[in-house]
């Protein structure tokens, strides 16, 4: 068999949704097994997206391992599969992340007092559910992962979020988290539907691409995925959820929701706004740039105040995502690889950052930057990993994040400058916000109040290293030779361009007379 035969995607679906059935059943007194499990399962779902990974031809057809098995014939519902260059370094993302998550998350069931095994089986739901809305080239099978994965990641925040600080409002912030997710996906809903009768009673994306529709009803269908994805992302001023559920959820299910859900959001307008509603994308595109450019002011400006290390970290993710849709409404090809570059690594900082600050707050048993200061004396490998997170999500030269972000707003400049100019003053302020951070929690004078916690004496452990090693690699090697995947980005985003019908601005040079 083929390997463009394999059923890569399908399997990357069922695999995780299997092992979250056989964790789940494994008896409540057996938590240890119940990790191992989650654990190796988990591998092997990332061993297998490795081997997609090579599988995958960068210069081949632009959609590849297409799969497609009969659902609902009089709807015109099938499950059909295919990854392109965008949604495989997302399915390649979620393959990494999740075992250093169910790693990192070791003892966080325990500290509930409820199931560990589903806890972990949870987990691998989730992980499911985001390999399935990325992999799915049927509409409406994306819409019922895009709703379904809200239900595991509610449970991790309601049943299994921090009890202490603000995660006493963590059953607040799961039934918000769902109800704003909830909403933008009626949204969707809506224009699925009518997507599906102007379309021709299907939900197949390679056909739905090919069809006209008229200006008016573009801009509703439009408006109904956007707002979908603008809450999911979140955009500006659909926000509000996220700092909660960053507060108050578990710090892996933390790192899964902002390092790889939230990217639902920023890669359904490159999947399906601009392509099936190009002329309503291109009318749309001055005020989606507006609601990103106030994002990456305002939440930077709200993340320096933060006394929650957990509620900073998701503020910061806004303004993140600030720039991700910046690139993707300038329509250039450079700035649009750097927003999907930007999906990818503002993965690995930001779940980095995450589960090193869960870290912290298992320590000291609060995530209030004012109840520590002075930690990195008594833990500091701990906060050297700290330093280097938060050097990671303000874009230090060096790191990946630089890269996407230099390539964001290049591709800007070259056909708004007063946006460009106006989003470089985010990296000022996370520059503040990061070292302001940095400076109250690791630095200065140690906390007297630390020397009564036993646990802040104890730096980080080989589990602890095992997380944060291959996190920590893969920032500093892309930091330097980022072509692996901007190698495999650029055919879609350049057809993604030309889907929108936009091409880049033609280079233009000065010519200077000399004077003889």
């Amino acid at each position: 068999m083929k390997s463009a035969d394999f059923p890569f995607l399908s399997l990357l679906t069922l695999l995780p949704l299997v092992g979250a059935l056989v964790v789940a059943l494994v008896p409540r007194a057996k938590g240890e097994l119940a990790k191992v499990l989650a654990l190796v399962w988990s591998l092997g779902v990332f061993v297998l997206t490795v081997i997609a990974w090579f599988a995958f031809d960068a210069g081949g057809d632009r959609f590849q391992f297409r799969e497609s098995y009969a659902w609902i014939p009089q709807w015109g519902v099938s499950f059909t599969f295919a990854a392109d260059g965008i949604a495989l370094v997302m399915l390649a993302l979620i393959g990494l992340l999740v075992p250093l998550v169910i790693l990192a998350s070791w003892h966080d069931a325990e500290k509930s007092k409820r199931s560990v095994p589903a806890y972990f089986a949870l987990l691998l739901a989730l992980e499911s559910s985001m390999i399935g809305v990325f992999a799915a080239a049927d509409i409406f099978l994306f819409y019922v992962f895009f709703e379904v994965m809200l239900i595991p990641m509610y449970f991790l925040i309601g049943s299994y979020g921090d009890a202490s600080g603000q995660g006493r409002k963590r059953q607040y912030a799961a039934v918000k988290f769902f109800l704003y997710s909830l909403v933008g996906g009626l949204f969707m809903l809506a224009a699925v539907v009518g997507l599906w009768v102007v379309g021709g009673k299907t939900f197949d994306w390679q056909t739905l691409s090919q069809i006209d529709i008229s200006d008016g009803t573009e801009r509703w269908l439009f408006l109904g995925f956007f707002i979908a994805f603008a809450v999911k992302a979140p955009f500006f001023p659909f926000h509000t959820w996220l700092p909660d559920a960053g507060g108050a959820a578990p710090a892996g299910a933390a790192a899964l929701l902002v390092g790889v859900m939230d990217k639902v959001g920023t890669f359904g307008i490159l999947r399906y706004c601009l392509p099936l509603f190009p002329d309503a994308t291109r009318w749309f595109a001055p005020y989606a740039i507006a609601l990103a450019l106030i994002g990456v002011i305002y939440a930077a400006l709200v993340a320096i105040g933060q006394n929650d290390l957990k509620r900073l970290v998701s503020y910061t993710s806004i303004a993140h995502f600030g720039f991700i849709g910046i690139g993707i409404f300038a329509f250039t090809t450079q700035a649009g690889t750097g927003a999907v570059l930007y999906m990818v690594n503002h993965g690995l900082a930001t779940g980095l950052l995450f589960l090193v600050v869960g870290m912290f707050v298992a320590r000291r048993g609060s995530a209030l930057v004012s109840d520590f200061g002075g930690a990195g004396k008594l833990l500091p490998v701990a906060a050297a990993m700290l330093f280097f997170a938060g050097l990671a999500s303000l874009a230090l030269p060096g790191t990946a994040p630089f890269v996407s972000e230099f390539l964001v707003l290049v591709g800007v400049y070259t056909v708004n400058k007063a946006v460009a100019v106006i989003a470089t003053i985010g990296i000022i302020l996370a520059a503040a916000y990061v070292l302001w951070m940095v400076q109250r929690t690791v630095q200065g004078t140690p906390n007297p109040a630390l020397d009564d916690v036993p646990a802040m004496r104890r730096d980080l452990n080989l589990r602890e290293k095992v997380v944060v090693a291959p996190l920590v690699a893969a920032l500093v090697f892309f930091g330097f030779y980022p072509k692996p995947i901007t190698d495999v980005i650029n055919p879609a985003v350049q057809a993604t361009m030309a889907d929108v019908g936009k091409t880049d601005p033609a280079p233009t040079a000065v010519h200077a007379e000399v004077s003889q």
